[in-house]
C-alpha cells in the first residue's frame, strides 16, 4: 500500500470510450505527449492514470491529447471521491436523456414495421417523408457521437465499435433515402425502406450503453463503501477549546475527542480515556477491542463507549484508510496479463469483421442480385459484431474482485497480482508472525534442584533486562511481571544467537543456550535432557547460570495460530504443496510444522533471509509458480522473489512495499481468500471473454446468412456488453471459506 511517486501520478477522466479500441486509442495518445513515462486507461472505470517523468507535464497537454484523439477528458483528484461519483451520475443522466429521447423518436417507427408485419399498409407513418422525418434526428444527432468516434478511430489508424455502429446505420439510412426518394425523382417506384433499422439500432446501442453504465456504477461500489467510512469533522482541542473542524484540516499532533459511537477520524494515539473500539473494518474481527491511554486506534473504526482523547498521527491521504482506498484504485486501474489477449483480438477484430461484411454484401448480390437483401445482411454483420463486451471483459471483473476482496481486508496491489495468485501451486509461509503468533513468551521454568523457580525466575530477568532480543524481551517482562519490578544488572554483554553475560553483586550471571553456557566452563550436564525435550516440543530452551553453576531452564514458545492448521488444509484442498521456511532450529521447525500439519519435507530451517529468496527460486525452477506469505523485513526478499508475495497483518512498510498482496489480518485464512477470490475473478474474465466470443461466433453467421434482423443484431449486440458486466458483478456474491 505504499504511495511512492504520487507526485508523478495524473488521473483523468475520460468520457466517449465505448470499446477497447477506444481505450487503446487514449493510451495511445497519451503516450505521445512529452514527459508521460506510462498510461493505463480503464474501460469500465473511464478514467486514465499517467505515470510522467520528472520535470513533470501539464495537466492542459494531457486533456488536449484526449480530445484530439476525439474524447473528452477532466483532471480528477485522488482526494475527491465525491467528484468523480457526481461525474459519474452526471454521465449516466445525460445518457438516459438522450436514450429517451431517441426511444420517443424511433417508436413510431417500430410501429409502422409492426403494422406492415401485420399486413396493414399505407398511411402516414409508411411514408418516406414521415420516417425520415423521425429518423434523420436519430442518425445524424443522437448518433453523431458514432461519425465523430469512427472518423478519429480511422484518422489514428485503430477503428473500433464506432465505425461499425456508423457504417452500418449509415448505410441502411442512406439507402432508403436512395429508395424513398431518389428512386421516386428519378421515375421509379418506392422501394423498401429501413429507417426504422438505422434508427432502432442506435436507440439500441444507447440503450445498452445506458444500462451498461448503471450496472458498471456496481462494480465500484466497494470503494465507495470504504470512502463512506470517513467521517467528514472532527472535533479538535484548540487554544483549549473544542472545535468541529472539517476531517481535512486536522493537522499532525491535534488532540482529537472522539466521543461513544463516533467513528475515529484520524489514525493516531490514545493520550487520555479508555473504551472498546470496533476494529472489524480492519482486522475482520467482529469482537470490540479494549484500547486506553498509549494504544494506537486506526481512523473509520468506530469507538463504543468512552469518550477518548487522540493524538493525531496520519492525516488525510496518510491514513491507513486512505491507503486502502488508494491500493484499491491502483488494483482497479491495472491491467492484467490477461487483458493483452483482448487487446490483440481488438487489433485485428475491426478490419476482420469490415471484410466480412464486404464479402457478405458480395455473395449475396451475386447469389440474389438484390441490393435490398445484401444490404440487409451486411448491416446486421457490422452490428453484432460490436466489440463492446470484449473490452468490458477484464476491467469488470478486476473492479469487482479487488473490491469485494478490500471488503475482506485483502488488498491486491494490481491487477496483475490479483491474477498471478491464481497460477500459485505451492505456498511458502514464514513461520514466525505467519505460521505463529508472533509473539514470544515463557511458557516454563525448570530450576535445578535446590533452586527456588522464583529466584531462577529474578536473576534470568535481570541478565535480560537490558537485552534487545526477542527471547530476551519475553524472560525480562516475565520476570518483572511476576517480581513485580527488577534490578538493573552491574554490567551486560551479549554474544549475537548465543546468550548473554552480566553481573548482579559483583558476581558473573549467564543466560543462553546450554552450548553457550558449556563455552564458559560450565556444567551443564544436568539441564541438558530437560533442554532437548523442550525443543522437541518446539520451544527454545535458555539455560540460567550463577556464579559457575546451573540454576535451571527458561524455555520460551510462540504458539501457531488457532486458524493455521485450517488453512493449511485448505491449501492442500485446493492443490497447493505447502512450505515453511524459518530461521530456528529444524527440531523447533518439525514441532511448529507437525501441529500445523505441514510435510516435514517441505520444512526448510535455519535458513538466513538472503536464503529464503533463493529456496524460492529453486522451487520456482521446478516449474511452480510460488505465493509467498510472511511479515517481517527479513521476508521482504522473498516476497520479492516470489511469483506472488502476501504481506500478512501488521506487516512492515517494508514486507508491504514488497508485496503483491496485503492482508489487514494476521490470518492465513487471509491468503486462502486471495488465492481463492483470484481464481474466481480469472474465471470470470475467461466466462466473459466466451460469452463475448459466443455472441459474435453465433452471431456473425445467422446474421451473414440473413436470418438475422438488424434490430435483433442490434438488441444482441447491446444484451453481450450487460450480460458481461452481470457476471462480473455475480463476484459480489463471493464469501469466505468455501465457494
Amino acid at each position: 500500500m505504499s504511495d511512492n511517486n504520487t507526485k508523478n501520478r495524473a488521473n483523468l477522466r475520460i468520457t466517449g470510450m465505448t470499446c477497447a479500441a477506444c481505450s487503446a486509442r487514449v493510451e495511445k495518445a497519451l503516450g505521445k505527449v512529452e514527459g508521460v513515462g506510462s498510461a493505463t486507461v480503464n474501460l469500465a472505470m473511464e478514467t486514465a492514470r499517467i505515470v510522467y517523468r520528472e520535470g513533470g507535464v501539464r495537466s492542459e497537454e494531457l486533456i488536449a491529447a484526449v480530445k484530439k484523439a476525439g474524447y473528452g477528458a477532466e483532471v480528477i483528484e485522488e482526494d475527491s471521491p465525491e467528484r468523480q461519483a457526481e461525474i459519474s451520475r452526471r454521465e449516466i443522466r445525460r445518457l438516459g436523456l438522450v436514450v429517451l429521447v431517441s426511444i420517443l423518436l424511433s417508436a413510431p417507427l417500430v410501429a409502422s414495421m409492426a403494422l406492415m408485419l401485420a399486413g396493414i399498409h399505407g398511411g402516414v407513418v409508411h411514408g418516406a417523408i414521415f420516417q425520415a422525418a423521425l429518423a434523420t434526428p436519430v442518425q445524424f444527432l443522437i448518433g453523431w457521437r458514432f461519425y465523430r468516434g469512427a472518423w478519429h478511430g480511422l484518422r489514428e489508424g485503430s477503428p473500433g465499435m464506432d465505425l461499425l455502429v456508423a457504417l452500418g446505420t449509415s448505410a441502411a439510412y442512406f439507402y432508403s433515402v436512395y429508395n424513398g426518394f431518389i428512386m421516386p425523382f428519378l421515375g421509379g417506384s418506392t422501394g423498401d425502406l429501413y429507417f426504422e433499422a438505422s434508427a432502432v439500432i442506435i436507440t439500441l446501442v444507447l440503450l445498452g450503453k445506458y444500462l451498461e453504465a448503471r450496472a458498471k456504477g456496481k462494480t465500484s461500489e466497494a470503494v465507495r463503501k470504504l470512502m463512506g467510512l470517513r467521517p467528514d469533522t472532527a472535533v479538535v482541542v484548540r487554544e483549549g477549546r473544542e472545535i468541529d473542524v472539517p476531517v481535512g484540516e486536522v493537522l499532525p499532533g491535534d488532540t482529537v475527542i472522539v466521543r461513544p459511537g463516533e467513528r475515529i477520524p484520524v489514525d493516531g494515539v490514545v493520550v487520555n480515556g479508555s473504551s472498546s473500539v470496533d476494529e472489524s473494518m480492519i482486522s475482520g474481527e467482529s469482537l470490540p477491542v479494549d484500547r486506553r491511554a498509549g494504544d494506537k486506534v486506526t481512523g473509520a473504526t468506530v469507538n463504543l463507549y468512552g469518550t477518548l482523547s487522540v493524538r493525531a498521527e496520519r492525516v488525510g491521504r496518510n491514513t491507513v484508510l486512505a491507503m486502502i482506498i488508494r491500493a484499491v484504485e491502483e488494483a482497479q486501474s491495472g491491467r492484467p496479463p490477461i487483458q493483452r489477449f483482448a487487446d490483440r483480438i481488438s487489433a485485428v477484430f475491426v478490419p476482420a469483421i469490415l471484410g466480412i461484411a464486404v464479402i457478405v454484401f458480395i455473395a449475396w448480390m451475386i447469389a440474389t442480385g438484390d441490393p435490398a437483401r445484401a444490404l440487409v445482411s451486411a448491416v446486421a454483420v457490422l452490428v453484432i459484431a460490436c466489440p463492446c463486451a470484449l473490452g468490458l471483459a477484464t476491467p469488470t471483473a478486476v473492479m469487482v474482485g479487488t473490491g469485494r476482496g478490500a471488503e475482506l481486508g485483502v488488498l491486491f496491489k494490481s491487477g496483475a497480482a490479483l491474477e498471478s495468485a491464481c497460477r500459485a501451486r505451492a505456498v511458502v509461509l514464514d513461520k514466525t508472525g505467519t505460521v505463529t503468533r508472533g509473539e514470544l513468551a515463557v511458557s516454563d521454568c525448570v530450576p535445578a534442584p535446590g533452586v527456588a523457580g522464583e529466584r531462577l525466575l529474578l536473576l534470568a530477568g535481570i541478565a535480560e533486562k537490558k537485552s534487545e532480543h526477542p527471547i530476551g524481551r519475553a524472560i525480562y517482562e516475565h520476570a518483572a511481571a511476576a517480581a513485580g519490578g527488577i534490578p538493573n544488572p552491574d554490567d551486560f554483554s551479549a554474544e549475537a544467537g548465543r546468550g548473554v553475560r552480566s553481573r548482579h553483586e559483583r558476581i558473573d550471571l549467564f543466560v543462553g543456550t546450554p552450548g553457550f553456557l558449556r563455552e564458559k566452563g560450565i556444567d551443564v550436564s544436568g539441564i541438558e535432557p530437560v533442554a532437548a525435550s523442550f525443543e522437541d516440543e518446539g520451544k527454545t530452551a535458555v539455560a540460567v547460570a550463577y556464579d559457575g553453576r546451573v540454576l535451571g531452564v527458561v524455555a520460551v514458545s510462540d504458539s501457531i495460530k488457532e486458524t493455521t492448521p485450517a488453512a493449511v488444509r485448505e491449501f492442500r484442498r485446493m492443490g497447493l504443496d505447502v512450505y515453511m521456511f524459518t530461521g530456528d532450529n529444524h527440531r523447533t521447525a518439525l514441532h511448529v510444522a507437525s501441529l500445523a500439519g505441514i510435510d516435514a519435507e517441505r520444512v526448510i530451517a535455519g535458513v538466513l533471509p538472503a536464503d529464503k529468496a533463493k529456496k524460492i527460486r529453486e522451487i520456482q525452477d521446478k516449474g511452480t509458480p510460488v505465493i509467498m506469505a510472511g511479515d517481517g523485513i527479513n521476508d521482504a526478499p522473498a516476497l520479492a522473489a516470489a511469483d506472488t508475495g502476501v504481506a500478512v497483518g501488521a506487516a512492515t512498510d517494508i514486507a508491504m512495499e514488497s508485496a503483491d498482496i496485503s492482508l489487514l489480518g494476521d490470518d492465513l485464512a487471509g491468503v486462502v481468500t486471495a488465492i481463492r477470490l483470484s481464481r474466481k475473478t480469472v474465471r470470470k474474465i475467461r466466462q466473459n471473454f466466451f460469452w463475448a466470443f459466443v455472441y459474435n461466433c453465433v452471431g456473425i453467421p445467422f446474421a451473414a446468412s440473413g436470418m438475422l434482423n438488424p434490430v435483433l443484431a442490434g438488441a444482441a449486440m447491446a444484451l453481450s456488453s450487460i450480460s458481461v458486466v452481470t457476471n462480473s458483478l455475480l463476484l459480489r456474491r463471493f464469501r469466505q471459506g468455501p465457494n
